[in-house]
Formats: C-alpha cells, sequence, structure tokens
C-alpha cells in the first residue's frame, strides 16, 4: 500500500495548518492510501550551517529529527509539507528541516516521489509561502501535484478553517489527486514502464 507523509510545520500540533492537512489524509484514506502525520514540534530547529558533512557522510551533522525523517524517507511514496504563513513565508522551523533534509538526502531517494504544499493564513501571504514551499520539490525530481486552486485555507482557528468550505474542498481535491496519480506510477511500475534515468547533474555558476 503507498503511503503519504505529511509534515505539520506549526507550532500548534492541532491548529489552522493540521485541520488543513486533516482534510488530505482524510480524502487518501477514503482512496485507500495511507498517510503518516509528522509534527516538528516546538524545540528549536537547527539551520543548515553549509559545513557539507552530509555530502561526505550522507547524513545530517546535527542528529535530530531530519535525520530520523531521512532514514524512513523509503517507507514514503509522497510528502506534503504544510505551514501556517508567517510574514508571506513557511515558518522559519519548517524551512529549516526542509532545508537540512534536502541537502542531506541522495536526490534518488525522492526522485519520482509525489509531492504538494499545504498553506493557512488568516488572510494573505498565502500563494508566496505555497511557492516557497514548492521550490524543494521542483528542484528535486518529484512531481509536484496540483489540485482545483492553491492550496491553501483561510481563518484564524481550525473552528475558523472548518468555514472554509473552498479551501477544504481544494485539500479533498487535492488527497484524490494524490492517490489516483499514485495509483498511475503503481500501474505503471506493473506493466513495465522504468522511471527515468538521469544524466549526472551538471553544475555552472553564473559568471562570465
Amino acid at each position: 500500500m503507498s503511503k503519504v507523509l505529511l509534515i505539520n510545520g506549526s507550532p500548534n500540533e492541532h491548529g489552522c495548518t493540521a485541520r488543513a492537512l486533516l482534510e488530505v489524509a482524510g480524502a487518501l484514506a477514503q482512496n485507500g492510501v495511507e498517510s503518516e502525520t509528522l509534527w516538528l514540534g516546538t524545540q528549536p530547529m537547527q539551520d543548515c550551517i553549509a559545513c557539507f558533512f552530509c555530502q561526505k557522510n550522507g547524513r545530517c551533522v546535527f542528529d535530530d529529527l531530519v535525520n530520523a525523517t531521512a532514514a524512513r524517507l523509503d517507507e514514503f511514496d509522497a510528502i506534503v509539507a504544510g505551514s501556517p504563513v508567517y510574514y508571506g513565508g513557511p515558518t522559519g522551523r519548517l524551512t529549516s528541516f526542509l532545508d537540512r533534509l534536502f541537502f542531506s538526502t541522495d536526490k534518488n531517494k525522492l526522485a519520482g516521489k509525489l509531492a504538494a504544499s499545504v498553506v493557512s493564513c488568516r488572510r494573505g501571504g498565502a500563494t508566496a509561502a505555497f511557492e516557497r514551499l514548492n521550490q524543494f520539490f521542483l528542484m528535486s525530481n518529484m512531481h509536484v501535484v496540483a489540485s482545483q486552486y492553491w492550496n491553501q485555507v483561510h481563518g484564524h482557528s481550525p473552528e475558523e478553517v472548518q468555514k472554509d468550505a473552498e479551501g477544504l474542498q481544494t485539500m479533498r481535491t487535492l488527497g484524490q489527486n494524490i492517490a489516483y496519480l499514485l495509483k498511475a506510477q503503481e500501474a505503471a511500475r506493473a506493466a513495465g514502464l522504468d522511471r527515468p534515468v538521469y544524466e549526472e547533474q551538471v553544475f555552472t555558476n553564473f559568471i562570465r
């Protein structure tokens, strides 16, 4: 059975972001897809310090939730990252977590997985935060799943989010799309369709 990792980057374990992710999880379950929610908690999250320890050793120098999650990535076929909007962007906790997770993980472990981001805000800043989170996926050969609108809910509390009919429907549609594409990937593998084989990545700098 396919499995999706739902990451809650809010300091509030049962807040607005959790309510949005719960709607995604419900749609996945209705379509026969298991999910697991990872709440990042409220303890300080170490930033990436660009020490490149991970490039030599295959894991981050800071042995915390990042390494624990990286060790389990093979269990998950899709990742959904959720965050409230802080000053037009995702939480620092979530971006620090994702910076280190994506930089320290072999890209072959991420390539081909499905991905999506979900954001929650009171009024504005949702699309900027949504775009910021998607960048992690778009440069990792992951397949970003769309919905009927940008994946955002509005409200100052879970009770207010519950009244956001369009936002919650967008979450359900996202869950349906993820489930469908996971099944499509399974069908492709069963039919003998292999994943792309990529060239060795070339790195250049913007200099003359």
